[in-house]
């Protein structure tokens, strides 16, 4: 089970914040492209986290939970506004798997270890297309195996925490590299989870 299946469960929460960007004028397009917005600077705070100053992780950090919040705000502002649709869904899938992608990337040029980085976007990129993919075929969207999208920000913005305080080398690498490593190893292990599961259902 990951924390994207508790969406559903924390309407009260979110309806003042729901509240208050419908009343700005907000659209939930533009919610989305300012979750997009606050992953490039996350990217931006990791990568200068990795090669400027320490402290700047834990900006990473706020950012990557700002990012997170937005994204489950865009979609309780479609539902108040009456105007949830395919295009923003699709929409809204795009610019998560950008602002995925940007996120590790700053995270991997930070510490500069691109093959880290490849090996865990291509986890988190196949992790997200089989939860989607499943849907295409005929299925419901999948969220299950060991980690989703909101399992992976919680995690990330919290080792960016913690990776001002701790950080030095830990067999040979430092917590944003170990995280990294474990984005890689357990994204693989949850598309394929989730392919299993869809492969099965379809059978």
């Amino acid at each position: 089970m990951t924390l994207d299946q508790l969406r559903p469960y924390v309407s009260g929460v979110l309806d003042p914040f729901v509240e208050g960007f419908d009343r700005l004028g907000m659209t939930p397009n533009g919610v989305s492209l300012l979750a997009f917005g606050m992953a490039v600077l996350a990217a931006l705070a990791f990568l200068l986290g990795g090669r400027v100053a320490p402290i700047w992780f834990v900006a990473a950090a706020i950012l990557v939970f700002l990012n997170g919040w937005l994204d489950v705000i865009d979609g309780a502002l479609a539902r108040e506004q009456n105007v949830a649709s395919a295009g923003g869904d699709l929409l809204d899938h795009v610019i998560d798997r950008y602002a995925d992608i940007v996120i590790i990337g700053g995270m991997a040029a930070g510490i500069e270890s691109y093959f880290l980085g490849f090996l865990a976007v291509t986890g988190v990129v196949m992790t997200s297309y089989l939860g989607t993919q499943a849907q295409a075929v005929g299925l419901d969207r999948v969220y299950g195996g060991l980690i989703g999208r909101a399992d992976r920000l919680v995690l990330i913005g919290l080792v960016g925490f913690l990776a001002y305080p701790i950080s030095g080398v830990y067999g040979g690498l430092t917590l944003i590299g170990w995280l990294l490593v474990f984005l890689a190893v357990v994204g693989h292990i949850t598309a394929l989870q989730r392919f299993y599961y869809a492969w099965i259902a379809l059978e």
